[in-house]
């Protein structure tokens, strides 16, 4: 690689060894910038750079575009002329989505954005009940569009429009083998990079629908709270959420969750004072309570909403819900306001700059693929996780990418401060423009791909911590196999959960990815012309699982199982004969054994002796006692 390069050339090239090292590994540089720039008839992807938008921003946009929309169940796409023509005469309508939803039959949906969200809420208050159903009269965005008399659906039928679908089947996931064809067909590494990243990425639809099923939260406790709000956080509004994803939620009574410290200085000059319901418990419990009594309404009222689990013993009190008019899983909590800013981190890192979320997309996939990461909790390394290392990865460079979460926070203004009720600090500059980070890295996403496992493969787990707070390693606070400074909480370890043996398969399995891409590099594999054969980082998704290194070949098996040192006596079978592999261990065994045996020997020896002087004393007194009642 370039560092071996840069090594050889500090060395004296005149001894004939390091001239054959030197020509080789400069060979290597040439293939590897072939290999980047194949041949090919398309175009290359130019970006052009982008207007970062704002996280409050992005989130207000999302916000209005939700209360101008609404959900409507149809029969199938078919029926989007019919739904269009009814549907304008409540006013102007920009887009129309639809999806499908996979059950026992094919669900169909149509979402409509009218232009303002009084056009929207004419459309709802105009719908009607079923009376079919005795259930909760519930007011909500989520609709079905019912068949009505053959001359009205003539009649509509006849109307033209030019109306058209904006996407049909939004929802639906690319299979995989159709996304391997289209990894196929590109000309080089990164435009496989780019490709999967937009293929998988979360689209415009689905964040619509989530911000729809929080508008849906917010309207149903609007009634007494009106200054309540429900917003989406993680990965569905901070970029690095891929299709299918969860919605995680917080709500929040009467506090904005943004701009706190500006309502707060409002408020605080008004002379009338709303008299409050004085919590008689902890916050905690308080709050378990109030999250109970949430549950009950989401599950008995709520149109769409089932499956209500309650989660109130964790370390965030959440409530777990199934929303089947959209397909979707929701987590929604009211007290983790760390994780809503930490959101609002992850999408201002993935604004700096384009490269960071199609190579974070990337290196989730290939954990996915070779099983680093698991979608049940345990002691895998999470998502989050992952991209921690990405970020840390892209701050640590000679020339950064990112800039460290200090730099951010020493660029904050006195409207970016954010406290949560625990008293912890998420203050951090928001303004790109204030923050004036610009990075001079112009290397390619592949090459990035390639210097991340690089960099892990040689990373000391065992002693360094990962902090994206100062962009460097420290030293490891305790013996966690795997540590990286929670960014907001720094007292906390975001990857506690990892063992040591996943952590070892993480460097083992980073250096395999690494000898993978440069194998690639000394042999790439070009498609024929007839066919598309798999190539680039489609072979970081296809490993060959006799060429990899395992982590078992680092750790030494037992020479010997502990239960095998005891005879089972409950049963009848004969007791198997015990292969070791050490003839000292097999002396010592039976060194063991035989002392065993002898103790347990002496044991019954001393217990019939005992019995036998008990029984004959026992027996001594009785006589003793018979004499003196004859004597009397």
């Amino acid at each position: 690689n370039f560092r071996s390069v840069v090594y050889l050339l500090s060395k004296d090239l005149s001894d004939p060894i390091m001239h054959c090292l030197m020509r080789n590994n400069t060979k290597h540089l040439l293939n590897w910038s072939k290999h980047l720039s194949r041949q090919c008839t398309s175009k290359a992807i130019i970006s052009e750079p982008k207007e970062k938008l704002l996280y409050n921003d992005m989130l207000q946009r999302r916000q209005q575009q939700a209360t101008r929309s609404i959900v409507v169940q149809v029969q199938s796409e078919k029926s989007f002329p019919e739904l269009y023509n009814y549907c304008a005469s409540f006013g102007k309508i920009l887009s129309a989505h639809h999806y499908r939803i996979h059950q026992d039959d094919d669900q169909h949906y149509i979402l409509l954005e009218f232009g303002s969200a009084e056009e929207a809420s004419a459309a709802i208050s105009s719908s009607a009940y079923n009376d079919e159903l005795s259930g909760v009269p519930a007011h909500s965005p989520f609709l079905w569009f019912r068949a009505t008399s053959s001359k009205r659906t003539l009649k509509a039928a006849d109307q033209t429009t030019e109306a058209k679908l904006a996407v049909i089947g939004g929802t639906t996931m690319l299979d995989n083998n159709d996304l391997n064809d289209v990894l196929c067909e590109a000309s080089n590494l990164d435009q496989q990079i780019f490709h999967l990243h937009q293929k998988t990425q979360l689209n415009d639809l689905g964040v619509r629908l989530r911000f729809l099923a929080a508008l849906q939260v917010k309207q149903a406790v609007s009634g007494i709270f009106p200054n309540a709000n429900a917003q989406p956080f993680g990965s569905s509004v901070n970029g690095f959420g891929r299709m299918g994803c969860d919605l995680d939620l917080i709500l929040r009574f009467d506090r904005e969750i943004v701009g706190a410290a500006a309502m707060q200085k409002r408020n605080n000059e008004s002379r009338l004072v709303f008299h409050t319901k004085e919590n008689l418990t902890n916050g905690r419990s308080q709050t378990q309570r109030q999250m109970e009594s949430l549950g009950d309404m989401l599950h008995l009222f709520l149109p769409g909403v089932c499956h209500v689990r309650r989660i109130l013993q964790a370390r965030v009190p959440i409530i777990k819900y199934h929303h089947e008019h959209l397909n979707l899983e929701v987590d929604l909590s009211m007290s983790n306001l760390t994780g809503f800013y930490m959101s609002e981190l992850l999408y201002m890192f993935g604004e700096f700059d384009e490269r960071v979320r199609p190579l974070t997309f990337c290196i989730r996939r290939w954990a996915q693929t070779c099983g680093l990461t698991n979608p049940s909790p345990g002691r895998w390394i999470s998502n989050f996780s992952l991209t921690c290392l990405v970020i840390f990865f892209l701050q640590q460079m000679k020339q950064p990418i990112l800039p460290t979460i200090n730099a951010l926070m020493k660029s904050a203004s006195p409207d970016d401060i954010r406290l949560t009720e625990d008293g912890i600090n998420c203050s951090f500059g928001r303004d790109f423009e204030r923050i004036s980070f610009r990075s001079r890295n112009t290397a390619k996403s592949s090459e990035l791909l390639l210097q991340f496992f690089e960099f892990y493969s040689q990373f000391d787990f065992h002693n360094r911590a990962i902090s994206l707070n100062e962009g460097r390693s420290i030293s490891k606070p305790d013996h966690s196999a795997l540590y990286i400074v929670n960014p907001l909480e720094q007292v906390l370890n975001v990857s506690k959960n990892v063992s040591l043996e996943e952590c070892e398969r993480l460097r083992i399995e980073v250096r395999n990815a690494a000898w993978v891409l440069e194998s690639e590099v000394e042999n790439p594999s070009q498609p024929d012309n007839g066919t598309q054969s798999p190539w680039g980082i489609l072979h970081l998704f296809k490993t060959n699982e006799k060429a990899v290194i395992r982590p078992h070949m680092f750790f030494k098996p037992r020479m010997v199982e502990v239960s095998d040192l005891f005879d089972d006596s409950t049963t009848d079978t004969p007791p198997t004969s015990v292969d070791y592999k050490n003839a000292n261990v097999k002396r010592e065994v039976e060194s063991i054994k035989s002392q065993a045996r002898g103790d347990l020997k002496q044991m019954r020896i001393n217990t019939s002796s005992a019995a036998a002087a008990a029984a004959a004393e026992a027996n001594a007194t009785i006589i003793k006692t018979a004499k003196g009642r004859r004597g009397r």
